[in-house]
């Protein structure tokens, strides 16, 4: 019986092949606007995704300020210091820090031959390399030997090589940092960078070789990543750690400022779900004009089929195989038609490429820009669309088809 549908279906459609046409294409140009928009969507979210991985997701950044709260017998404005003692409290204490570094960093003039510039140097632990989610372009990353030896080894930045060096191999260079010596071991591949930002041209070397250009007694931040989905807690947990050694009231977000790039994350997630809901309501509407014309041709046809349709109920045919005769075209039109939009969507996402976005304000911000992303979670949901669309637009005509009476149909000119 079911072959028996399809290949009356299919002898309509080739009958009336220009509206059969015309229809498949209404359908078509719906799914694919569905499917383009979905993917949108999913572009913007990874674009975000992308944007934050640069700096570090799983990254929280404790920075010390001033106390804006009277606690234990301490008035208000007092600034809070930090010292290694802390980052081995919040080691001991917070189990689910995977790494941990301190950071002491100033601005410091930068010397090769005759070419001075003032940049940022930072004194870190090794592990700040994947803290923070550093990438390597040339050479090594100082390890745990330098910071024990307090080697006079630095690792520059991408921009930094190319101002310093001009195109020519850093490896193995000596540098002046503040009138000190140190041997470039390493060359940091390019990040993300916004405006007048100097992360492609900060210098890192070992956090003991930092003592030769400041005091690093005291902190000027703590870096560290964390292994746990729980991430919200985290900034309570941090403070309730740090708040007693430095009396200071535990819910004083200026004595201890706490930066959890999750949060910002989860934001654009959030952001990002509203857009493909949005996106997918828009594509639907679209499909759903689709779905009107599809019920318009299956209702003509029904009204031309009207004495075909009598002489079928005449012969004993039921009316559950004239439903599913219309219906069955119906849905043959929507899926076919379905097809042709999604290949027409994958030919356009290729074709598109890469949108602009934020490459437009950031420079080495091509993985932060939008991609036409068509994912089977997309194929899938627009596949759901389409199917109910097609099942409405073509249950409302094969209805009344199923219904009409025998006799009536017959005397129909």
């Amino acid at each position: 019986m079911f072959r028996d549908l399809l290949q009356e279906a299919y002898t309509a459609m080739r009958h009336n092949r220009r509206r059969t046409a015309l229809t498949m294409l209404g359908m078509g140009w719906g799914i694919a606007t569905v499917v383009m928009l979905l993917a949108y969507g999913t572009g913007f979210g990874q674009a975000c995704a992308n944007i934050f991985a640069n700096f570090g997701t799983k990254l929280v950044i404790v920075v010390p300020g001033k106390t804006s709260m009277q606690a234990g017998g301490q008035k208000a404005g007092i600034p809070v210091r930090f010292t290694q003692e802390d980052v081995e409290m919040l080691t001991t204490n917070l189990p689910q820090i995977s790494r941990i570094t301190p950071e002491v960093s100033k601005p410091a003039n930068v010397q090769y031959d005759t070419r001075v510039f003032s940049w940022q140097v930072t004194g870190n632990n090794p592990n700040v390399f994947d803290v923070r989610s550093l990438k390597l372009d040339q050479g090594r990353f100082y390890n745990l030997e330098d910071q024990i030896q307090r080697a006079r080894v630095a690792v520059i930045g991408s921009e930094a090589k190319e101002k310093l060096f001009s195109g020519r191999n850093a490896l193995g260079e000596r540098i002046r940092v503040d009138g000190l010596g140190f041997e470039v071991v390493g060359v940091l591949s390019a990040k993300m960078q916004e405006g007048n930002d100097d992360i492609n041209r900060v210098v890192y070397v070992p956090f003991t070789t930092m003592s030769d250009l400041k005091d690093t007694r005291y902190l000027d931040s703590i870096w560290f990543n964390y292994q746990t989905p729980e991430y919200e807690r985290l900034e309570l947990a941090v403070r309730g750690i740090l708040a007693v050694p430095h009396k200071i009231n535990q819910s004083d977000r200026q004595a201890i400022r706490v930066f959890n790039l999750m949060v910002q994350l989860h934001q654009f997630e959030m952001i990002t779900m509203g857009l493909k809901i949005l996106m997918g309501f828009i594509g639907t509407l679209t499909l759903g004009i689709g779905g009107v014309g599809l019920m318009n041709i299956m209702l003509v046809s029904v009204t031309q089929r009207t004495r075909e349709i009598g002489v079928q109920k005449a012969l004993g045919a039921r009316r559950r195989y004239i439903l599913g005769q219309f219906l069955a075209e119906a849905l043959t039109i929507t899926f076919i038609g379905g097809l042709l939009g999604v290949v027409l969507a994958y030919v356009v996402a290729l074709s598109v490429g890469r949108l602009t976005l934020y490459s437009a304000f950031a420079k080495n911000g091509e993985a932060g820009d939008i991609r036409l992303i068509i994912a089977p979670g997309t194929l899938i949901i627009s596949t759901v669309i389409l199917g109910a669309v097609g099942l409405i637009s073509g249950m409302i005509p094969a209805l009344r088809a199923s219904r009409l009476d025998p006799i009536e149909a017959l005397r129909h000119e």
